[in-house]
């Protein structure tokens, strides 16, 4: 080699250097690590492959239902939120024993399994004990992924990570639904194929197979995750290897002991649950109030609140991504969930149909930072060897609420517009001002006082921690 050449060689290996150096870098600034890059892109893959499930399992319900599809439909997704309830504290308890790096990846594995099982079901108990399978592995693998992050991301990236563990979570919807629409198209073209109805290869069956790809795709990339190993001291696997009773309900008390006494997690785990119970109760109210106070179509009305709140949301996920956290994150969570319940407040005051839905758009802003500040705020204040307990209840909390908001919702609405004809004629004079308040009005006003009063109880929890902020700021401002 000449030596024009080696400069040559050695020019390009610096300019390859670089260019490696500015992309760890970009990722570094964007996802707080490269290997939660990793992780985030199993996130997504993952996520699309579940929604993918989703609709496949819809689908094959509602063909396997015969006359009564929409039993089916609602009997098998009963199964995935209901066990949760039961299953998710231990599931807590398992997470923080074992390797939480080998408990994502058995889980994947497992699933990959049970999806290329599903296109072959013929009966809708078939499904309903694939989908009981599936909830199971997905109890243990979501506490683990949430329990690993902090881990492998800087503190100060955790509210920017968590944005974007949202958007991967929710922003894949389009995506799955684009998937199995062109899965359709392209069972259509191989239905002559030889071998194509052996394999089920229909829309169906094509997409639980894709969806198993997803899964096998997120246990290889786990397997280059570099994770961090829990210390003895930490590590609650080595020091209770096999369950028995008495230690499983010791640590689940401890967990469960460990929110009510810690503050921050008190304040986090009560916006949620009450947040998603006042809010939850827009989905089934949605077209009550669309029709009975808009005035509006159910359906068109119900679809303009919903896209409102999504692209609220939206916006305020994003909003704490690009943000440098000049405000302090307890401060801002305390914040949005005074400011949610206002904004559902007001908005079930309106008796317009776009006043309301940009409330509704406003809420959904808030509703967005309370979901990534409460992650963040919990990664921040649980200790390791707490996590996997913490978040597995911080799920139940989530998922009891969200069956109280549309399970009791509609009744309580019902039960209010009755009396309000009764007794006010669904009209009340305030000030000379007739007010129209029948039972989906008033519920709504109840739902806002609930966030409200979460608001209050987060804002008493925390009131020293922000007296300490406040102290704090006021020291900076004076330097």
């Amino acid at each position: 080699m000449t030596s024009e050449q080696s400069s040559t060689s050695h020019h390009g290996d610096l300019v390859a250097g670089h260019q490696s150096l500015a992309g760890n870098l970009w990722v570094e600034k964007i996802f707080g690590s490269f290997q939660y890059f990793r992780l985030w892109i199993v996130q997504a893959v993952g996520s699309t492959g579940d929604w993918l499930g989703f609709l496949a399992i819809a689908a094959a319900a509602t063909e396997l239902g015969g006359g009564t599809p929409e039993t089916a439909v609602g009997f098998v997704f009963s199964v995935r939120i209901i066990p949760g309830l039961f299953l998710a504290p231990l599931a807590g308890v398992l997470v923080d024993r074992w390797d939480r790096k080998k408990v994502m990846i058995y889980c994947d594995l497992a699933r990959v399994l049970i999806l290329l099982l599903l296109p072959f079901a013929s009966a809708v108990w078939h499904l309903v004990l694939a989908s009981l399978a599936l909830e199971i592995f997905t109890l243990l693998w979501i506490p683990a992924k949430d329990s690993v992050v902090p881990s492998i991301v800087p503190k100060k990236s955790l509210t920017t990570v968590n944005s974007l563990q949202m958007a991967a979570t929710y922003g894949t919807v389009p995506i799955a639904a684009g998937i199995f629409i062109f899965l359709g198209r392209f069972a259509d073209k191989i239905s002559s194929w030889p071998g194509a109805s052996s394999f089920n290869a229909d829309q169906i069956g094509l997409g639980f197979f894709t969806d198993s790809l997803t899964f096998l795709f997120s246990a290889l990339m786990i397997l280059f995750i570099a994770i961090p190993k829990r210390s003895i001291s930490e590590s609650s696997t080595k020091k209770k290897p096999r369950l028995d009773l008495s230690s499983t309900i010791k640590e689940l008390r401890e967990g469960w002991e460990f929110i009510f006494v810690n503050p921050v997690v008190r304040a986090v785990c009560a916006a949620l649950g009450a947040g998603l119970i006042g809010g939850g109760m827009l989905i089934p109210l949605g077209p009550i109030f669309a029709k009975d106070v808009l005035g509006e179509n159910p359906a068109d009305g119900m679809s303009i609140l919903q896209t409102a709140l999504g692209i609220g949301v939206a916006v305020g996920v994003a909003s704490l991504a690009m943000s440098k956290n000049k405000v302090g994150q307890l401060k801002l969570f305390v914040f949005s969930v005074f400011a949610a319940g206002a904004s559902l407040l007001v908005a079930a005051s309106m008796s317009g149909l776009w006043p309301a839905a940009a409330l509704i758009g406003l809420l959904g802003v808030f509703a967005g930072a309370i979901y990534v500040l409460g992650f963040t705020l919990l990664q921040i204040s649980v200790a390791e060897e707490l996590r996997g307990r913490i978040f597995s209840a911080v799920y139940t909390i989530v998922r009891l609420s969200l069956i109280i908001a549309m399970s009791i919702g509609p009744f309580v609405a019902a039960t209010l517009n009755g009396l309000s004809e009764e007794i006010f004629n669904k009209r009340l004079s305030i000030f000379g001002w007739k007010v129209f308040i029948p039972g989906v009005r008033i519920t709504l006003w109840m739902a806002a006082l609930i966030i409200l009063g979460a608001g209050f109880l987060a804002f008493t929890s925390v009131r020293n921690f922000l007296e300490d902020d406040l102290a704090l700021d006021r020291e900076e401002e004076t330097k």
